[in-house]
């Protein structure tokens, strides 16, 4: 059965492996970046400032993108009239980015009253935020072409302009300008260093902007009213389900810094958002994956065994995820040290499995969100999405003033495996695909005891955890091993 659809299957994975690349790479920068950022940043409260920041750029990127991303592949694929349908959504997406960025930055000292940041943070992020809704489709429409080595250069580009700037303003300008610069450079010399952070942000999004701005010719400026009312009605319930997931995502990290005394809460989140980091491997996975799987999911809706393909998607990514989280959890401590060299913000080590495991719930969520996008019942999506979104925010503020950033880590796998439960339960009964449940259910089982025993039980010993790993990559082999050589026999044929 896993055979099935091969040819298929093989352009995901190559299309997935290069978009992969493009979503790696930024995430690698993360990676190289946080511990530069832990080294270079004299407190933990820095690093709490910036981490908590960033997640009201997740929450913006949301709100200005409002669904029209979704909505592009969607009408794309289903309309006659795809000029209309991607000039109208870069008209629409350009004049909403235009009027933020011109309002969000007249109003900068005001939000930063409300929310208790610099205005000059508040004025970095209104600038992130319209440059990067501005290439929304541009990137979309990379995507819908098929063209991922384009879509993947632009981004790597942006991933590399970042971290020249971040080496340039935090090792560079201190060398060669000293503390105290004259003249114009002393607008580029801070005393408080989370500046350079927004800044080589803010100026890798406006090249990334430049290199696009070709496709703004090519697609062109024209708005049909009625054809975004269509796009904007299919597209809200994605904007809803957006907000839902920033909560999902980040809204932990704004609780902590809220709810705790303001003494220590920058400094909780910064050794909570440090470690939280080592689930990015699994992030990484999720996120490339995708990216790969949107398109494929719309275009191959209508063949007569994209129901069977859904489910076999379903159960490698599985496969693929559980060993993910596994492999992560067992490493923890040699990954600690490449990551979060500081041992000081070791102390909130103990969430990285309940982060590994909430992401790896939010990935098979977006696998099984298939059923309501291709029945363009994505209220669903929304609806879905609120609900993890209640169970965040309820779960936050009921164990975080006792449990702090534990009771954070527990909401996030809370809310995610929830979804995941709940989207299944729906898709089953609105649109049956043929998950083989059993399968995976044994791989994320299994994942989850050999994690709990490696990580809390065992004390993280690198001896026992490797012998689960191979436990655990000897079952894979002996259930899927026949369908892989059988496949490997088709490549060479």
């Amino acid at each position: 059965m896993l055979l099935q659809n091969l040819s298929a299957l093989q352009k995901l994975f190559k299309t997935t492996f290069i978009y992969g690349l493009a979503t790696v790479l930024p995430r690698i920068l993360g990676l190289i970046l946080t511990p530069f950022y832990i080294h270079e940043l004299p407190a933990k409260a820095d690093y709490g400032v910036y981490s908590s920041l960033m997640v009201y750029l997740i929450l913006g990127n949301v709100l200005l993108s409002y669904g029209m991303e979704t909505a592009f592949f969607r009408f794309m694929n289903k309309s006659e009239r795809k000029a209309e349908v991607q000039s109208t959504a870069l008209t629409a997406l350009s004049i909403s980015s235009v009027l933020f960025l011109v309002i969000g930055f007249l109003l900068r000292n005001t939000i930063a009253v409300w929310l208790d940041y610099q205005p000059t943070f508040i004025g970095y992020a209104v600038g992130i935020l319209s440059l990067d809704a501005l290439v929304v489709i541009p990137f979309a429409w990379f995507r819908n072409q098929e063209m991922p080595i384009k879509y993947s250069f632009v981004k790597i580009s942006n991933v590399l302009i970042n971290l020249l700037l971040n080496i340039l303003f935090f090792v560079g300008f201190p060398r060669f300008f000293g503390d105290q610069p004259q003249g114009f450079m002393a607008n580029f010399v801070f005393a408080d260093k989370v500046h350079y952070i927004f800044l080589a942000n803010l100026m890798a999004s406006g090249v990334t902007l430049l290199m696009v701005l070709p496709l703004y010719k090519r697609i062109g400026f024209s708005f049909d009213k009625v054809l975004f009312k269509k796009m904007f009605a299919y597209a809200f319930p994605v904007l809803i389900a957006g907000i839902a997931y920033s909560i999902n995502e980040g809204f932990d990290k704004l609780i902590l810094r809220y709810m705790l005394p303001k003494s220590i809460a920058d400094d909780v989140v910064g050794i909570y958002a440090a470690c939280y980091k080592l689930g990015v491997f699994m992030t990484l996975f999720v996120t490339a994956f995708k990216l790969g799987v949107e398109p494929f999911f719309f275009s191959h809706a209508n063949k007569k065994d994209a129901k069977q393909t859904y489910a076999n998607i379903t159960l490698y990514f599985s496969i693929f995820g559980s060993f993910i989280v596994l492999f992560v959890v067992v490493y923890a401590d040699i990954l600690k040290r490449i990551l979060i060299p500081e041992q000081a913000y070791w102390e909130a080590l103990w969430v990285v499995p309940f982060i590994l495991m909430a992401n790896l719930c939010l990935g098979i969520y977006h696998n099984l969100s298939v059923w309501y996008k291709v029945t363009d019942k994505t209220w669903y999506g929304a609806a879905i999405s609120l609900v993890g979104a209640v169970i965040t925010l309820s779960l936050n503020f009921i164990l975080i003033p006792t449990m702090s950033y534990k009771g954070a880590a527990i909401a996030t796998l809370a809310a995610y495996s929830g979804m995941m439960f709940i989207s299944y339960y729906f898709g089953q009964k609105n649109y049956k695909i043929p998950y083989n449940v059993k399968k995976i259910g044994l791989y994320m089982g299994t994942c989850v005891v050999y994690a709990i025993l490696s990580f809390y039980v065992f004390n993280r010993n690198l001896y026992v955890g490797t012998l689960f790993v191979f436990l655990f990559l000897l079952m894979i082999y002996s259930l899927e091993g026949k369908a892989l050589k059988k496949t490997l026999k088709k490549n060479d044929n």
